[in-house]
């Protein structure tokens, strides 16, 4: 009877308590199966989250570059005056058109002292304009108002006009272009 028991037991259920004998074929092709599904799926969920995840972390690694623009000869901003600039956008893509050309607003403080201020109204963006007679930038939309350094007088903005970095190389005055004024700057 012994030798019967252990013909039939190959323990594939009898209930004697040996261990099984090695998976069949079927089952290490279900487990080989399992592992590669799970690889690919990881896989692809990688492949879906790294532009997910560069989009949202990439603007916090950036660096704005420097980007020296020429707003044109100094002569052209006289002592004293302020003046209107526009220069083309170092940021452009070949759509963009008349959107590329981008408005600043020149101060020459005295001869080689400038103050290069963005047109955009530290509010919520509106155009301001300069007004001679009263020597003050007037934003239309909310009222804000600004002195001509720039300086907050009145109105909601939370500061003063956002201000390009400028520098003289021989005759001409450029600005740093290359980041938009107000992005590292603190309110």
């Amino acid at each position: 009877m012994s030798e019967s028991k252990e013909k039939s037991c190959g323990c594939g259920g009898c209930g004697c308590g040996s261990a099984p004998a090695a998976a069949s074929k079927s089952e290490q092709r279900r487990g080989f199966m399992f592992k590669v599904g799970a690889g690919l799926l990881g896989v692809g969920g990688l492949l879906t989250a790294l532009p997910i995840v560069s989009y949202l972390i990439g603007p916090a690694t950036k660096r704005f570059s420097n980007i020296w623009v020429n707003l044109g000869a100094t002569s052209s901003f006289p002592a004293g005056q302020t003046r209107f600039a526009t220069f083309l956008n170092p940021i452009r893509q070949p759509t963009d058109g008349d959107s590329a050309k981008t408005a600043c607003w020149v101060r020459c403080i005295e001869a080689g002292q400038f103050q290069v201020f963005a047109i955009n109204c530290a509010h919520l963006g509106c155009p301001v304009r300069w007004f001679e007679q009263s020597k003050l930038f007037m934003c239309p939309c909310h009222g804000g108002v600004y002195y001509q350094d720039g300086s907050r007088a009145a109105g909601p903005p939370p500061r003063g006009l956002f201000e390009y970095a400028w520098k003289v190389e021989g005759d001409a005055l450029l600005i740093d272009a290359g980041r938009l004024p107000g992005l590292e700057e603190s309110v």
